[in-house]
C-alpha cells in the first residue's frame, strides 16, 4: 500500500471515529439544537470526503472498495458548497445509517495492509 493511500485511510478512520465519539449517546433531538455538535460532525464529514476524493484521485482501486465512495465525496461537496442549506436530518441519517459501514470498511482495509 502506498504511503499516501495509508495516510488517507487513517484520516478517514480518525474522522469517522471522532464522529462516533461526538455523537455517542445522543439522538437527533440533541443534534438538532446543538450547534457545536453540528459543526464538529460536519467538519469531520468534510475531512472524510476530502480524504476520499484524494484517495480516489491517487488510488481509485482502493477507493472503489468503499461501498459509497462517490456518495461520500458528493456529501462533502454538499457540506462545503451548500453550507447554507445543510439539512440536519440528512447529516444525522448519515451518522446513523452510513457511518457504521464506513468504519467497518476502512478498518478492514487498514487491517489488511
Amino acid at each position: 500500500m502506498r504511503p499516501e493511500t495509508r495516510k488517507y485511510l487513517h484520516d478517514i478512520h480518525r474522522a469517522a471515529l471522532l464522529i462516533v465519539r461526538f455523537t455517542h449517546g445522543k439522538n437527533y433531538s440533541v443534534y438538532e439544537f446543538d450547534e457545536l455538535l453540528q459543526a464538529a460532525v460536519e467538519r469531520e464529514f468534510e475531512i472524510i470526503g476530502e480524504a476520499m476524493s484524494r484517495l480516489a484521485a491517487g488510488d481509485l482501486e482502493t477507493a472503489e472498495q468503499f461501498t459509497a465512495y462517490r456518495r461520500i465525496i458528493s456529501f462533502r461537496n454538499i457540506l462545503i458548497h451548500g453550507y447554507a442549506d445543510v439539512d440536519n436530518r440528512l447529516v444525522w441519517n448519515v451518522v446513523e445509517t452510513s457511518l457504521p459501514t464506513l468504519v467497518r470498511e476502512v478498518e478492514g482495509l487498514l487491517t489488511a495492509e
